[in-house]
């Protein structure tokens, strides 16, 4: 499959998500008694709806996007890699941005795809259900309603290590760590995104690292097709495409 993909019309994306509100009692009443419907299905019997509230962000229905990151490969010889980020706390606006750059990315390739690591579970439906909550239009490349599989133009780099086994699940993290590529976790991880930006206040940690899931998710990409990594000097972050 890889070989018929241009490597340069890959958009590598990676999201961060949070729960709607710092703490359940702040939901209306309404979402707090759907909260503590959805949460029995995996807390404790000696947990509340509340204790267990920090994982809200992980589903598209109680929680929201704070960071899309994406990037693509510009060249191949030497690689080079460009970066950009949405983020803020206005989701409707940041999915905005995404999507206007998306189109733009879109009508630069002649087969322009998405690439992320467990996206086909979770980053590529979630930004899809948060711009429906939002009263959005799904970009097509996200749009899988009725499409053949031919059609769909999704990568995810989990799914390229499965190699048809599909009981195993590898994280990013695991993954790249046997690949000899530096980690995206080398300061925060996904579970402590909530209190960095509820209690921290520190949007642009949690940019940092989404934009290093990006790099990560790309550098694995390359080492799926054996191509070189793309290396420090190579890294362009930029406000525009």
């Amino acid at each position: 499959m890889l070989d018929n993909i241009r490597t340069e019309d890959i958009l590598f994306i990676d999201i961060e998500t949070v729960p709607q509100s710092p703490s359940m009692n702040l939901l209306d009443p309404r979402m707090q008694e759907l909260w503590d419907k959805k949460s029995k299905f995996f807390r404790s019997a000696e947990e509340t709806a509340s204790e267990v509230y920090g994982r809200a962000g992980i589903y598209s229905e109680f929680g929201k996007i704070i960071c899309i990151s994406v990037g693509f490969i510009r060249e191949l010889s030497p690689v080079s890699f460009r970066l950009k980020s949405f983020f803020g706390n206005d989701e409707k606006e940041l999915l905005k941005g995404f999507t206007a750059m998306l189109a733009k990315f879109s009508a630069t390739k002649k087969e322009p795809l998405l690439c992320a690591h467990n996206g086909k579970e979770f980053d590529f439906p979630y930004i899809a259900r948060r711009m429906v909550i939002n009263g959005m239009t799904v970009p097509a490349l996200l749009d899988n309603a009725g499409k053949k599989p031919w059609e769909v133009h999704l990568l995810d780099t989990m799914d390229l290590w499965k190699f048809g086994d599909f009981k195993n699940y590898t994280s990013l993290e695991l993954l790249t760590t046997i690949l000899g590529i530096e980690s995206p976790k080398d300061d925060i991880d996904g579970s402590m995104v909530a209190k960095v930006y509820y209690e921290d206040n520190d949007l642009e940690r949690i940019v940092r690292y989404c934009e290093k899931d990006v790099l990560a998710v790309a550098q694995v990409l390359l080492r799926f097709r054996n191509l070189p990594p793309v290396t420090s000097a190579n890294i362009e972050s930029v406000t525009t495409f």
